[in-house]
């Protein structure tokens, strides 16, 4: 499906309470790549699992749903939803 843009949250196997929020095109590439310790963010908690991903088929409305998870209330929300 490689049409979808998704917006995914990890969570660390090593201390649950560290997550990250991502977007990307290639969800199982992009998990490898966090879990190989390529992505500086992530590198020191890997490994890593998804915890959710949302596909669109816009690209725009991804990036505007990573930015709001990243923000306080989007963290709030997924906090309580996710």
């Amino acid at each position: 499906m490689k049409t979808f843009s998704y917006v995914y949250i990890l969570v660390s196997d090593i201390d649950e309470t560290i997550h990250y929020t991502g977007v990307t095109k290639d969800l199982a590439m992009r998990l490898n790549e966090h879990n190989r310790g390529a992505c500086p963010h992530t590198a020191k908690h890997n490994p890593w699992r998804i915890e959710t991903s949302i596909a669109f088929r816009s690209v725009a409305k991804a990036r505007a749903f990573e930015r709001y998870l990243k923000s306080g209330s989007g963290r709030e929300f997924a906090r309580r939803h996710f």
